[in-house]
């Protein structure tokens, strides 16, 4: 056997030290990168202000349980704090609620509606402080599945339950579509 044959030690050594510096140079070339940008990020510390949404649904609670998730999740999730004033915010959030639908989603024996599922649609946009053009503005859409009862307290206390879980829901993909400028 020849000393530079391929089962030589000094031809695996080199093919072990070559490979992954092929594999690398390969994938650094592939496109691949990070989807939100430097100035999407949402910084631990800044305030937000969340104003009035508008809602033109029937829901007469929906705005006040959405902004109230908006600034619960940008706190607990990205380190936000609530502004005290529109002036006094980093961050400015306006929308509507452009739909409010509950809707029967399976049925007992008797046919009697046994699950109900609420579905919110806003369209919200987010702006810093001291600029025309949005940092992200589009529509979402989160939805929650609640419990039937006969009895009408119990049912509107758990559309109202549905209600604050899809407005969380609807906030951490508001959150993410942000900082990965969708």
């Amino acid at each position: 056997m020849s000393f530079l044959g391929y089962g030589s030690p000094v031809v695996r050594i080199g093919l072990r030290l070559l490979f992954p510096a092929v594999l690398f140079s390969l994938l650094m070339g592939c496109g691949y990168r990070l989807a939100g940008s430097a100035e999407n990020r949402l910084a631990p510390g800044q305030s937000l202000w969340v104003a009035f949404i508008a809602n033109t649904t029937v829901s007469p609670t929906a705005q006040t349980v959405i902004r109230r998730a908006l600034l619960e999740e940008g706190h607990a999730l990205r380190g936000l704090y609530p502004a005290a004033s529109l002036a006094d915010a980093d961050l400015n959030v306006s929308g509507s609620l452009r739909s409010y639908t509950t809707r029967a989603i399976s049925f007992s024996a008797v046919d009697f509606a046994r699950e109900y599922r609420l579905t919110i649609e806003v369209e919200l946009e987010l702006r810093r402080r001291g600029t025309a053009t949005p940092l992200w503005k589009g529509t979402l859409k989160a939805s929650q599945d609640y419990p039937a009862n006969m009895n009408l307290a119990l049912q509107r206390s758990a559309e109202e339950a549905a209600l604050a879980a899809a407005s969380h829901i609807l906030s951490q993909k508001f959150l993410t579509a942000v900082e990965q400028s969708y």
